[in-house]
């Protein structure tokens, strides 16, 4: 199955939009005052399990668009 180039385009941004998000909020977190308390604290590490989990989705699926957008230029020139 090939995905065409407007939904592999859709799946590149979603992965931009994941690295461009999801920092930005890691650093909030971490200037948060509910996150240090003579260490990290359960709302520090949550939140950081919550981001590394969403920047590898969203790598994931970059990836698959970067993929997708690969497979649907060579299936085009093949159709020319």
């Amino acid at each position: 199955m090939v995905i065409g180039r407007r939904w592999a385009a859709f799946l590149i941004a979603v992965g931009v939009w994941s690295w461009l998000i999801w920092p930005r909020f890691g650093k909030a977190i971490y200037d948060d005052d509910r996150a240090f308390d003579d260490g990290a604290t359960a709302f520090f590490w949550i939140h950081a399990l919550l981001i590394v989990t969403s920047l590898a989705i969203g790598t994931a699926i970059g990836v698959l668009g970067i993929k997708a957008w690969r497979a649907a230029g060579k299936k085009q020139s093949a159709a020319q």
